[in-house]
Parts: structure tokens; sequence; C-alpha cells
């Protein structure tokens, strides 16, 4: 695989905690509004330019994007962001907890993406799609990193920890207590690093930034398009990425909470739901999960533990065995009605950093009147399911900790 060093444009080093920020898509208008409050140099104001900056705009406004472009540049000439003078790799490590993953931060290959080595194992959105394209062609850079994993290699993960040996360049906790520690590499190890994955890795996963990576092609081919002289070696040709080993991952429960019982009470639910499943009255306050293959779920304040039962899903398909599916297939759907989980609005998701006890505060609310707690998605799933060029379902995964914007930007002209 071809993955590239680049000259990051990055934070001076004393402003790099009050410069990183959440991913773009993470975060809420009134989030955003707080972790700007007090602080002019958090990048939100380039990935959120809508909201960090007045007047507040429409998020589909093109001027958002020419905003955003505006002040990534004014960040550059007022020397909160440098760029290095040479291309060279970055080690970036997260901790959070007592969960630790380190990658390496450099520009993956459109070409190969668009080939199909880079793996996807979801769909995008058009509009989200076509929103992160505006944004790349017109502040010309990458200005968040798709996060990518490769099977461990143990010769390649011993050269991405050496730089960890020494000291790094930014190391802070943000607030939500998650530190974050970066290396810049020498251009030998950088070399070697290079080397490495052209020679040992054959693929790359996507863990999270699918619409990123998305939008890195498009605006690769439209630039591409539009440039007579094009060699492949153009900065427009990579896109800025993250890359772990797979065995450093942490993929939490994606959980679901549903609004009501489809016009049934709760004993016909029950009587239901009993159709394809086992079902066992739990005597506890919170139920996780500790093995594929059961559910918690919350209803009545009670608990209960739900086993499928045999023929209800396929064990050898990627997808119909993940428990995401067999919940769509064999309870949302055929029980409560819920055909398309992507656009039904009376089903959510909730991250798996919120907790179990956060689902049964929720139908205890009267807000919600079911919750199911998942087991999470292993990384072996993903990429059986990516391997096979199949697709999960919708909120399959929950990445944490999630990667820092604004640590490091990919100019593309």
């Amino acid at each position: 695989m071809r993955v590239r060093p680049f000259k990051a444009i990055r934070p001076k080093k004393e402003l790099a905690s009050k410069v990183a920020c959440p991913p773009y898509d993470v975060v809420s208008e009134e989030d955003v509004l707080q972790l700007t409050k007090d602080n002019p140099y958090s990048f939100l104001h380039v990935v959120r330019a809508e909201v960090a900056q007045e007047p507040h705009l429409e998020p589909d406004d093109p001027q958002v994007h020419v905003r955003a472009r505006e002040t990534l540049d004014r960040f550059i000439q007022e020397g909160i962001l440098i760029q290095d003078a040479s291309p060279r790799f970055y080690v970036y490590a997260q901790q959070m907890g007592s969960h630790r993953q380190v990658g390496l931060v450099g520009c993956a290959s459109v070409e190969e993406y668009l080939e199909g080595r880079i793996k996807k194992h979801e769909l995008t959105r058009q509009d989200k799609e076509d929103d992160r394209a505006r944004h790349v062609l017109t502040v010309k850079a990458n200005t968040g990193p798709v996060f990518l994993m490769y099977r461990s290699i143990p010769e390649l993960d011993s050269l991405i920890m050496e730089p960890t040996k020494t000291e790094p360049e930014y190391d802070f906790t943000d607030e939500n207590g998650v530190r974050h520690t970066v290396w810049l590499v020498s251009d030998e190890l950088t070399k070697k690093i290079e080397e490495g994955f052209a020679k040992l890795v054959n693929e790359l996963y996507i863990a999270d930034g699918h619409h990123r990576a998305a939008a890195a092609a498009r605006a690769c081919q439209k630039l591409k398009a539009e440039n007579p002289e094009h060699t492949g070696e153009e900065e427009y040709n990579f896109f800025l990425s993250v890359i772990f080993p797979h065995n450093q991952l942490k993929i939490l429960p994606y959980n679901r909470v549903v609004r009501d019982l489809h016009g049934m009470d709760v004993e016909a639910f029950l009587k239901k739901v009993a159709e394809r499943f086992e079902i066992e009255r739990l005597d506890v306050d919170v139920f996780e999960p500790e093995k594929p293959h059961v559910f918690g779920m919350y209803i009545d304040k009670k608990w209960y533990a739900l086993s499928p039962k045999e023929g209800t899903f396929n064990p050898s398909d990627p997808v119909d065995s993940l428990d995401v599916q067999i919940l769509q297939k064999n309870l949302l759907l055929p029980v409560l009605g819920i055909e398309n989980p992507r656009k039904d609005p009376r089903i959510d998701f909730v991250g798996g950093i919120k907790g179990v006890r956060y689902l049964k505060e929720l139908v205890d609310s009267g807000k919600y009147s079911v919750a199911f707690s998942l087991y999470p998605t292993q990384i072996e799933d993903l990429m059986k399911v990516a391997d096979a060029n199949m697709i999960m379902p919708p909120k399959s995964t929950w990445f944490e900790p999630k990667l820092r914007s604004g640590l490091f930007v990919h100019r593309i002209e």
C-alpha cells in the first residue's frame, strides 16, 4: 500500500490543546458554542464555521466553506498554525482510561481507495458526501483525518512505536479526559515506514470517516480533470489519514432506543418477541451483554436477556450474523415496524460511551418505550464484511476515542 509523508499544517506547540477539537460530525450546535465560547483558537472555527462564527449560517450555505477557508488562512497568517518545511510522518497516541492506541499520521492513496484496496464497510449519504467534497475543494485541504487500520504486522507496528520512546511534540488531555500525544518522525524512520507499508501491507480498512474518504476521492477526480499536466503525484491524489494496527482499536456498542411499541401493550410486545428470541427476566439494575448473540432489553422498568432462536440468522454470513442485523431482522422490523433505521424517527442510536445506565434513564423518562443494549461489533467482524465487499447495517460501530481535528491539516494544492 502507498502511504505518503506530507508537510503538515499543525498548531504551534503551546497552542495544540486549544486548537485540537472533536470531529465536525460528532458535536451538536450547543457543543460547538460551548467549546468555542472562550477559545478563539479552536479548529471548530474552521470545521464548524457556520456555528462557531457570527453571523450563524445554515449548514448548507456555500459561504460556510468560504468562511472556513478564510479562517484557516488567517490561522496560518497569525502563526496559530505552522507548516513543516519537509514531508514527514507523525505518530499519534490516544489514551482513554486503560485503553491506548498508537497510529501513524500520513496520506493514503485516492487511487487505491478507488481500486477497492482501501476497504469500506458503510454506505455514504449523498448529501453529506456532497457537503464534504465542497468543503475540501473550497478550503483546498483535508481538515479532518480518515480513521484507517491495517491487519497488525509486528515488524511495522514496532517501527511506528519507535518515536514514542522520545520527547513528544504535543501532549495534552482533552475535555473528555482523553490524552493525546504526538511525535515527529525522523527522515530516516519515515523512509523505513513508507517502505514497510509498500512491502508488507496489502489492504487498508476504513474504521471511521467514510464520507471524508469519499469526498477526498471526489475532489481528486475533479482536480485531475481540470489539470492537463496531471501526473498522479499531486497532493490532491492523497488524503489525510491516521492508520492503526487493528489489534489496538476498540469498538464500543451502538445501542438502540425506540419511542413506542408499534401499537402494542407490553404483554403483547413480549409475546411477539418470544416468537424469535428466548427471553430471560433479569433481576439487575443494568445489563450489558458480555458475548455475541445476547441482547439486553429494558422495558417497563425491567431488564431481559434475549437470545435469538436457532434458524433466525445465518451464522456463516458476515452481515446476517452481526448482532445489529439480527436485532433489525428479527425484532425491530417484524415486531416494531422499523423498516429503515436510517430514516425512521421512532428509533435513536446511543453510542456506548454513554453507558447502559443512560438507556435505562431514557426509558424511565417516558421519552422511549424500550431500549436494547448490544455486544459491540468486533474488529474482525468489520474486516470480514469489508473483505466480502459487503455493507454493514447503519450504526454498527462506535469507535472511541475519536481522532481530534486541527492537529494535522493536509493541503491538496
